[in-house]
């Protein structure tokens, strides 16, 4: 099977630079030329041409997400230069110029995502797979005004498909056999009345994996997805309609795409992690310790998700003006069970429960295009209740008490913890446009947001037996309490030698008032240029992760940003170039960090600057008999630096020399360094040939080659320079034969078979109980070859 992949890969990569050069003798024949299609954005709430839009921004149409394959986030951020997702071993994660939100569900996400005007704002909702999406938008920098909600890295703008009066239907089938991947799509839409349309979207998605655990003779993660979304459209005017939108999601893994990469010895006695497991009867439970897609695993381990959400969009017009209502319920329930240990030995696991519900309402008005004045304002209200439990579960044979008899207390028994978050916050924002000239527009927009929040934290040690995540008898030996609090760093209730035990509960309230200037000039009808300066607004709160009751309250992040950029449209709109220059300064920036044991604190790293430019764009090569050829590009280049951060956790074996921290701790001196997931240079390339045929009833020949590349960056939580890891270049490609209804593909990803590490981290315990300084790693998929079946359907 590698060798065919290589063999594919080879025969892509020659067939398309036949094209490009090709394209170059014919270019002279194009007669017909009829430029770059116009692709409309709502970045800034209305339906606009995405090269007069003055932010930087990257769009993906349903037609891009099919051909790259995108389904979900974690695909997304090899088409996008700077953005960058993972999972981890209890949050997900997601990253724009360097920013995002670490291992901590009491932190807001710096990446806002938004479907449909709602805001998704949990770390769990980034893991959902898109479902017959219109578009996806990734909008770089703040998005404070028109989008808010703590989105002061950039934000996802994606748009659901919407119901037709014209009767559709589709359907599509996908095979990959390297996972035993099979995806299934379908859709019908149509109007029921003259005033009422339907449309109705279904998926499946079941996957074998790709990790072999040998541990329990399977291949993981297993996926089993479904989702389903019915949408009505009413319009009983033509200045009126109204969208339903009903939409029930479930997707559950069993087992996780986690491996041991590497397992380096304790400095005293010179054994790694793998021998002590071996001397207390687990010899195999580390096989290797290096890339290989094969893991040693034995607990039950799995994620079950359930997310509902119902939205509803009214726009009413009142004379040129638009009234727009978005009204939005969003509820979810995630179960994990993490075998967290991460090797086939009884150490500990962990088991989460979250339950979350969410009620939104958006109102706003839209004045009419005005050669002298428009603008956009509205009023945003948004409630929110979560409630978190999990457990470090030590069971009755753990190997703990075996590496330390005076450890035997705590065998059967757990630390639970209990987390509530209620949130309510109100805002209201404005922007709007003053055209000074024909050319020159000048961009002023403000947004004030009012936000409380209402915490509580309790950590509690109970008996393993007849107890449920949640619940419990207290451990009946009190030595167990203060073991966890002396050898674990895990605050209770129950030890005595935790101060205040632990049970926190407190409330904050804060306000801020986020202003933009943003002004554009006209070159000519094909170039805009603009210069912006606005700021952002990520609000505080409760630590959810942090062991030590030290380690709960937390500081709002704000934000400075500053954007200089040009669009333009040249060679009669057959080449798009667009560039960006930014600065933006973070005052406070939320980080969480591993705590050395089995927690993760959070603090404020006090400045932080991202710098960088960023060039994206599309070029018709060709457009001729001979078929047509189509380049896009998107370059980026980040220089991430903390400027003040002297209260970071330190890696394991780091010396420490930074603040002293909660217990009297030192901590480490992160102050000129660069963030996690913050490469110096990104980039992709991509190309699509098409052309008529005539072949076994086909009528069209289709050709995609995508390029990634990601520079060298950290992957560590925590920093640790052995996890700089080495850059990288994907290729996907796809080859399609298409006939006037349906169509038939043979597609590649990662077909150089590059080994990704997305996240590392130190294995819980191997350093503190252990001294050795072992890691784990989430590997992406290797290389793998597909099939695709699509059939359409249009009256």
């Amino acid at each position: 099977m590698k060798k065919s992949i290589k063999l594919f890969s080879l025969s892509i990569i020659a067939s398309s630079l036949s094209m490009a050069l090709h394209a170059e003798e014919v270019a002279s024949e194009n007669n017909r030329n009829a430029g770059l299609e116009i692709i409309e954005v709502t970045a800034q709430k209305r339906s606009e041409d995405a090269q007069k839009t003055p932010i930087s921004l990257n769009v993906l149409s349903a037609d891009d997400l099919k051909e790259r394959g995108i389904e979900k986030i974690d695909d997304l951020q090899y088409s996008v230069p700077n953005l960058h997702m993972t999972e981890t071993g209890i949050s997900t994660q997601i990253y724009i110029r360097g920013i995002g939100t670490g291992n901590n569900q009491g932190f807001e996400q710096s990446v806002g995502q938004y479907i449909d005007g709602i805001y998704y704002g949990r770390q769990q909702l980034l893991r959902m797979p898109f479902l017959d999406l219109e578009r996806v938008e990734v909008l770089k920098g703040p998005q404070s005004i028109l989008f808010g909600k703590n989105s002061v890295a950039g934000a996802l703008n994606l748009s659901s498909a919407k119901p037709t009066q014209d009767l559709e239907a589709s359907f599509d089938v996908s095979y990959q056999p390297d996972f035993g991947a099979t995806e299934i799509n379908g859709m019908i839409s149509g109007g029921l009345t003259d005033t009422f349309s339907a449309r109705l979207a279904v998926r499946d998605y079941q996957e074998d994996g790709y990790i072999e655990n040998t541990a329990k003779n399977r291949d993981e993660t297993i996926r089993d997805e479904q989702a389903v979304r019915l949408s009505l459209l009413w319009e009983p005017r033509d200045d009126m309609n109204f969208l339903l939108k009903v939409e029930h999601d479930e997707f559950n893994g069993e087992g996780r795409q986690i491996e041991i990469i590497q397992d380096d010895p304790n400095l005293a006695t010179g054994l790694v992690f793998a021998q002590y497991l071996g001397i207390f009867g687990y010899p195999n439970g580390i096989a290797d310790s290096e890339v290989d897609f094969v893991r040693q695993a034995d607990d039950a381990e799995f994620s079950h998700n359930e997310l509902d959400n119902v939205t509803l969009t009214a726009n009413i017009m009142f004379g040129d003006y638009t009234f727009t209502s978005v009204t939005g319920l969003v509820s979810y329930e995630f179960t994990e069970e993490c075998d967290c240990d991460y090797v086939a030995a009884p150490v500990f696991n962990v088991d989460i429960n979250e339950e979350y519900s969410q009620f939104s309402q958006e109102l706003r008005v839209i004045s009419p295009l005005s050669d002298t004045f428009d603008w956009i304002g509205g009023f945003y209200y948004q409630s929110s209740e979560t409630d978190l439990d999990d457990r470090i579960k030590v069971p009755t044979n753990s190997i703990l008490p075996l590496a330390n008899p005076a450890l035997a207390p705590i065998a059967g028994t757990s630390a639970g913890r209990n987390y509530t978050l209620d949130s309510e916050m109100w805002s209201v924002f404005f922007q709007g446009n003053i055209h000074v000239t024909d050319d020159l527009t000048v961009t002023l927009g403000a947004r004030y947001t009012d936000e409380t929040k209402d915490g509580h934290r309790e950590i509690n040690i109970r008996e393993l037996a007849n107890s449920t995540v949640g619940s419990g008898d207290l451990a009946a030996n009190p030595m167990a309490a203060i073991l966890y609090d002396v050898g674990f760093a895990i605050q209770n209730e129950q030890s005595p030698l935790s101060p205040n035990g632990h049970n926190l509960t407190d409330s904050r309230s804060e306000t801020a008032f986020t202003p933009l200037v943003n002004v554009q000039y006209k070159i000519n009808a094909d170039i805009m240029t603009y210069v912006s300066a606005t700021t952002g607004f990520k609000a505080g709160g409760f630590d959810t992760r942090g062991n030590n009751t030290e380690s709960w309250e937390f500081e709002e992040e704000e934000t400075t940003s500053y954007e200089a950029g040009i669009k333009s449209s040249l060679l009669d709109n057959t080449l798009e170039v667009n560039f960006a220059l930014y600065r933006t300064e973070y005052d406070n920036l939320q980080i969480s960090q591993f705590d050395g044991t089995l927690g993760f604190n959070v603090g404020n790293a006090k400045e932080t600057l991202v710098q960088g430019f960023e060039l994206d764009g599309r070029w018709l090569i060709m457009d001729a008999d001979a078929g047509t050829l189509t380049m896009n590009y998107a370059f980026a280049y980040l220089d991430h630096e903390f400027k003040d951060f002297k209260n970071g956790n330190c890696y394991n074996r780091q010396v420490p020399d930074g603040d002293i921290g909660p217990g009297g701790v030192q901590l480490c001196d992160f102050t000129g360094k660069s963030g996690q997931y913050t490469p110096k240079f990104t980039g992709t390339l991509g190309f699509d040939y098409f052309r008529s045929i005539s072949f076994l009833g086909f009528e069209y020949f289709r050709m995609n080659l995508g390029l990634y590349h990601a520079g060298e960056q950290n992957i560590h939580p925590n920093l640790d320079p052995l996890y700089d890891v080495d850059g990288y270049t994907k290729i996907d490609a796809r080859i399609a034969l298409e006939a006037e209804n349906w169509s038939i593909a043979l597609f590649g990803r990662n077909l150089t078979d590059e080994k990704i590490i997305t996240y590392a981290g130190n294995v819980p315990l191997s350093g503190s109980s252990f001294g050795t300084n072992t890691f784990y790693g989430f590997a992406d998929r290797p290389a793998t070859v597909g099939v695709q079946f699509q059939y359409n359907f249009t009256e």
